[in-house]
């Protein structure tokens, strides 16, 4: 995967989180609120697992 990929997948993450950030801004507690902070959280994890996938310390496994 080259860095151009990397770089929009961020991108793309990063952009989702302030779109759901700006909406909870706006949004009063209840069903609606709960399913964006949901998706929040799944986009920091996703957030932190492509940071990890892409780190230069990540090693395959030993044989």
């Amino acid at each position: 995967m080259g860095r151009h990929s990397e770089s929009h997948i961020d991108d793309n993450l990063n952009a989702e989180r302030a779109r759901i950030i700006a909406e909870l801004e706006n949004t009063q507690p209840g069903p609606r609120r709960d399913l964006l902070e949901s998706k929040l959280r799944q986009l920091e994890t996703a957030s932190h697992i492509d940071e990890w996938l892409t780190s230069s310390g990540l090693q395959p496994p030993e044989e």
